[in-house]
């Protein structure tokens, strides 16, 4: 099992050099993922606040939570689905290393490029399944059934974006090895 940026691949910061568009997309990213995980971060933190404020107002003061619990969870999809991208450009995703040891480099290689493209059509359909979510939460004015009743656009909004970011991820990912440069 692997956990962690894969330790026989080249440097990032050759990976997308031989083609100006795809580094510029590559840095792009970067930069974009960079700024979400210090938001991600934020929300985290905002989460663990709001859940504790709720857990002791309950218990010291017996008062109910109306919001707490629904804020909490928007903030974690948002972190979780947010940050995936930045996880798969370090391939920190989990995945079964099973077959590294018994394949040759290069089939190795094709093995992780064979993958990154079953993800990549698994990913854009997530994607797509969920910019049609958010639009008809959005459209039709969808909101959750709690008394909050916070929008439902914002957690598929989220998802939408977060699963967008990861499919331009995993393509970078793909496009790379295609075009001769060194995989990341």
């Amino acid at each position: 099992m692997m956990h962690g940026p894969v330790g026989d691949q080249p440097d990032r910061s050759k990976a997308a050099a031989g083609n100006p568009l795809v580094a510029a997309v590559e840095r792009g990213l970067d930069v974009c993922n960079i700024i979400i995980v210090a938001f991600a971060a934020l929300a985290l933190i905002a989460a663990c606040g709001i859940l504790s404020y709720s857990v002791l107002s309950r218990a010291l003061f017996h008062s109910a939570n109306y919001w707490q619990d629904e804020a909490a969870v928007f903030l974690l999809v948002g972190a979780t689905f947010m940050t995936a991208a930045y996880v798969q450009g370090q391939r920190g995703h989990i995945g079964i290393e099973a077959f590294v040891g018994l394949l040759s480099p290069m089939a190795n290689r094709i093995r992780l490029w064979l993958v990154d493209v079953a993800s990549f059509l698994f990913c854009t359909f997530f994607a797509w399944k969920s910019w049609t979510l958010t639009h008809e939460a959005w459209a039709d004015g969808q909101v959750s059934n709690s008394m909050w009743s916070p929008p439902l656009a914002i957690p598929y909004g989220l998802m939408a974006i977060g699963m967008t970011l990861l499919c331009v991820q995993i393509l970078l990912q793909i496009v790379v090895p295609l075009i001769g440069t060194a995989r990341r």
